[in-house]
């Protein structure tokens, strides 16, 4: 059952969101925002007048009030995003010398072609704009996945029709996002968020969907793929927990993508992260993805381990027993007649918890006593991938069992997370 039966909140265009206007008239502080269109409410009541600037007095009129149009396609930023804006921005990204710039060093001049190829729909053009000035992290975000998806595409096709449209998928991936509070952010969806939050922060790609098959003509692709880009071949993603054979090519690409950039928020992280990240868990992404990051990973500077390997060996020896008690636990702590909610929870953290130990068991970290200096760094990698993994279970599991539980289930449901979202020692 789709995560998605779980959660409520959906976007609606026939109103102003809250979120995404703020956004909007926080960037027109600063940016030229104007009416391109007579603003109407759904009774034909005129708001604002084109070409008139966008203030705060129109956060007043709009309030609670049905739209004629869509706002997003009432509104133009005269000064906003252009081709010339993406150019620039992936070349200071490759110029940088940061983690990606060995994954985009070789592919520089088609990337920055490319880049300046992408096709800014007018909705776009605006949402884009107001995010570049009031969520810079999440713009930056937007240009680090448009350059990693052209640089994968780019790495087994040269086609550069095939890697505008993997780049233009990357830049858009998550424009459902301003459609949700700034508080319900990606970079903290395994750390600060409580349940309650991540439920509204796993219909982004949903949001992203309906916006750009309601209000733009972007190709029926990029709209797909921008649903799919946190689902995963194994069926372990969110929000509809798709298999291999359900996704697309262009969603298992920007799924790879999302993934190696959330590898890349580790402090210290190199491209030798966002490979293991890819691998570590084997099924979830495309192996012929996971390829041109590998190689490109043996270009950056080698990892460099946080922790001394007796406290590293001590951390692997924890998660080992937490994966073993763990998969016994869940069926212990089920009723004989468990309610459907529960089950699914339960049958899902199995599946899940039986994937990460394929993968433990593929990585070799079962034997610590053959874990040396020389590989303490991909170990702990490895670690911090897993880890991370469980965490993402606990979140799956308490979504796929919906928020309708009995006060008996619900304890129920705290029992079998238990120990999956245990923190490992500084």
């Amino acid at each position: 059952e789709s995560i998605m039966s779980s959660v409520t909140a959906e976007a609606d265009f026939k109103f102003a969101n809250p979120h995404a206007l703020a956004t909007i008239l926080e960037a027109s502080e600063t940016r030229s925002i104007i009416a391109s269109s007579d603003i109407f409410d759904i009774n034909g009541m005129k708001l604002w007048a084109r070409d008139q600037p966008v203030s705060r007095d129109l956060q007043r009129k709009l309030m609670d009030r049905a739209l004629k149009q869509p706002l997003e396609t009432c509104l133009m930023a005269e000064d906003g995003v252009s081709n010339a804006t993406l150019q620039a921005a992936l070349q200071q990204l490759i110029n940088g010398q940061g983690p990606l710039t060995p994954l985009l060093q070789p592919h520089a001049e088609a990337l920055v072609r490319c880049a300046g190829t992408v096709r800014l729909h007018s909705v776009v053009q605006l949402l884009l704009s107001a995010v570049e000035t009031a969520r810079p992290a999440a713009f930056q975000h937007a240009i680090d996945a448009m350059a990693v998806a052209g640089a994968l595409i780019r790495a087994r096709n040269t086609d550069d029709r095939l890697v505008t449209l993997a780049m233009t998928a990357g830049l858009l991936h998550d424009v459902g996002e301003m459609y949700l509070s700034p508080a319900y952010g990606e970079a903290d969806a395994l750390s600060t968020l409580d349940v309650d939050s991540y439920r509204q922060l796993v219909v982004h790609p949903h949001i992203g969907q309906l916006l750009l098959t309601q209000l733009t003509d972007y190709p029926k692709d990029i709209a797909r793929a921008v649903a799919e880009h946190h689902e995963r071949l194994d069926g372990s993603g969110y929000p509809h927990r798709l298999t291999g054979d359900k996704m697309s090519t262009l969603g298992k690409l920007l799924a790879a993508t999302e993934e190696a950039l959330a590898a890349l928020r580790l402090p210290g992280a190199t491209l030798h992260h966002a490979s293991v990240a890819l691998r570590v868990v084997p099924g979830e992404f495309d192996e012929l993805l996971a390829g041109p990051l590998s190689s490109a990973a043996r270009h950056a500077p080698p990892m460099k381990p946080r922790r001394a390997l007796p406290a590293l060996l001590s951390e692997l020896d924890r998660l080992n027993v937490t994966l073993q008690e763990t998969m016994i636990h869940v069926d212990g702590v089920l009723p004989a007649e468990p309610s459907a909610g529960l089950q699914r929870a339960a049958d899902l953290t199995l599946y899940l918890l039986h994937k990460l130990r394929a993968g433990w068991n593929e990585s070799g970290l079962w034997s610590p006593g053959a874990i040396g200096d020389e590989v303490a760094a991909e170990a702990e990698a490895v670690q911090d991938a897993l880890r991370a993994r469980l965490r993402l279970i606990e979140r799956v599991a308490r979504l796929t069992a919906g928020p309708n539980l009995s006060d008996e289930d619900e304890d129920r449901l705290n029992a079998l997370c238990q120990g999956l979202v245990e923190e490992p020692s500084p």
